[in-house]
């Protein structure tokens, strides 16, 4: 677990579907960090299955070293964010990060899919974040240090991702393009990145909190590989300290981002015949660290020539 460095303490952070899951880890981090913590999200009344309120889940923020704001948010409603976001800026004085982690799920084909459901997905997991963001960035652009996270996946248009559950994957897929247009948008200006965790029962909170206190921080290098299996070991990549170096073993300082796989994979990775992308949403690589840096591992894997 990362510890707390209090980077984020008097930051303010607007988090959508916060009241329980995901949303609420990433809210109760950033809380035990001093943050401001807007927990947008839609369930006020107890929910008889599910556990958690956004009141609830102020009163965890609290609890954790954190100020919180409930507020009642559907996403899909644009008076809704409005009214939510006033609020804030009023309570806090600005929004400085915001995390769309609001999002619809149903994993089922085209023929089993009612129009409901679709309508559903799209209008949280795309128009939802779209408005959000839309709504959140007159004031993101008067923070010193403003960000925007979205909780969706690398866009990769390998049709497995789309075969079982296609309007699930254009769904979430069209948050992962509201990334990559905005982040180019507004370059210089607002830092725009998704994070995508393998499950939401396995999901790392310290990851998010690195990502969000990592702003203005010195870009970090260093890359181990721990390899499982019949040939386990470590290796290490280092391309920040003096000429930089490579080799087995223990790095020679903490490295960055750790990666684990099993060594059949890993021969293959590095043969050219597995993308590190492919391999982390399979499960197939774990990954601890700064993810920023682990997906710049694709691109480099692009300009190594196999030779295996």
């Amino acid at each position: 677990m990362l510890q707390n460095t209090g980077k984020l303490a008097g930051y303010t952070v607007f988090i959508t579907g916060a009241s329980r899951g995901i949303g609420k880890a990433i809210a109760l981090k950033a809380a035990r960090d001093g943050a401001n913590v807007v927990i947008a999200a839609k369930t006020a009344d107890p929910h008889p299955k599910l556990p958690g309120t956004i009141y609830t889940a102020a009163a965890e923020i609290e609890a954790a070293g954190g100020k919180a704001l409930p507020c009642i948010v559907d996403v899909r409603d644009e008076k809704q964010i409005n009214d939510a976001v006033g609020k804030a800026v009023e309570k806090f004085g600005g929004i400085d990060i915001l995390v769309n982690n609001a999002s619809a799920i149903n994993l089922t084909g085209t023929l089993e899919t009612p129009m409901k459901k679709v309508d559903l997905m799209l209008g949280i997991n795309l128009r939802g974040t779209y408005l959000t963001s839309k709504l959140c960035i007159p004031h993101l652009l008067k923070s010193k240090n403003p960000h925007i996270l979205n909780l969706s996946p690398p866009l990769n248009l390998n049709p497995i991702w789309f075969k079982n559950h296609t309007a699930y994957t254009m769904a979430k897929y069209g948050m992962s393009m509201c990334v990559l247009g905005m982040a180019e948008e507004f370059k210089g200006s607002i830092a725009v990145n998704a994070l995508w965790p393998k499950t939401g029962n396995d999901f790392p909170a310290s990851l998010v909190q690195a990502c969000l206190i990592g702003f203005g921080a010195e870009i970090c290098r260093t890359v181990a590989l721990q390899e499982q299996g019949d040939h386990a070991g470590v290796w290490y990549i280092d391309l920040k300290n003096d000429a930089g170096s490579a080799g087995s073993g223990e790095p020679p300082v903490k490295a960055d981002v750790v990666m684990t796989l099993d060594s059949s994979d890993f021969i293959k990775m590095f043969g050219g015949k597995l993308k590190p992308t492919m391999a982390f949403m399979s499960g197939k690589l774990k990954i601890k660290g700064d993810m920023g840096l682990a997906m710049k591992l694709d691109k480099m894997m692009g300009m190594i020539k196999p030779k295996l």
